[in-house]
């Protein structure tokens, strides 16, 4: 055993996903701040950029622990060239579906798994999964009612898709749907595996 399996994440959406693999976890929440490394979006493209701040969180909790297998996950949203933030307003979060609508974006989620202490001690293995989203042309009155409902401020994209905001969808493609949520599972699955913390 490599000590607690700490999900460093306050997401309940993410403890609410890794709940269904029946294993013993406690939450922490990371010391990084993710907006502060946005210029490294243009440098490094979308997928390492997910990569870095997934390893970033999980770095930095690696201080706070003797022995632990920490499990660091982040999302990011990507419509075209271009990166997206949490809506820090229904203003914010309804144009930023009028953005959207009647086009395809992307949700890539990085997922890092980092052993502390023990023979494993600073091994750190990840995976990336890709969903590409593509929103139907709905009219401002339907996304304003769906902010106000649902109000889904704390998600890139500004929608839940565990909500109604699967209405606003025309399709959707990927390997593993809980990927939209935040943490596909399938790829944590095989690095648990690897760290030998689920049945090969």
């Amino acid at each position: 055993m490599l000590g607690p399996l700490v999900l460093a994440s306050t997401s309940r959406w993410r403890a609410e996903l890794l709940a269904r693999l029946e294993l013993e976890f406690e939450t922490q929440a990371p010391d990084f701040d993710e907006r502060a490394e946005d210029g490294q979006f243009a440098v490094l493209g979308p997928r390492d950029f997910a990569l870095h701040l997934a390893r970033g969180k999980a770095e930095s909790l690696r201080g706070r622990y003797a022995e632990a297998c920490l499990l660091a996950a982040d999302q990011i949203a990507v419509l075209g060239p271009r990166l997206l933030h949490k809506p820090s307003s229904e203003q914010a979060a309804v144009a930023q579906l009028m953005d959207l609508r009647g086009r395809s974006h992307r949700l890539i989620t990085a997922v890092v798994l980092q052993a502390v202490g023990g023979p494993l001690d600073g091994t750190q293995i990840h995976a990336i999964d890709e969903q590409r989203l593509t929103m139907r042309s709905f009219s401002e009155s339907e996304a304003r009612a769906y902010v106000s409902r649902h109000r889904p401020l704390d998600s890139v994209g500004a929608y839940h898709i565990e909500d109604a905001g699967i209405r606003l969808f025309e399709r959707i493609e990927g390997e593993d749907f809980t990927g939209i949520i935040g943490l596909p599972l399938l790829a944590v699955c095989r690095l648990l595996r690897e760290f030998g913390r689920l049945p090969a």
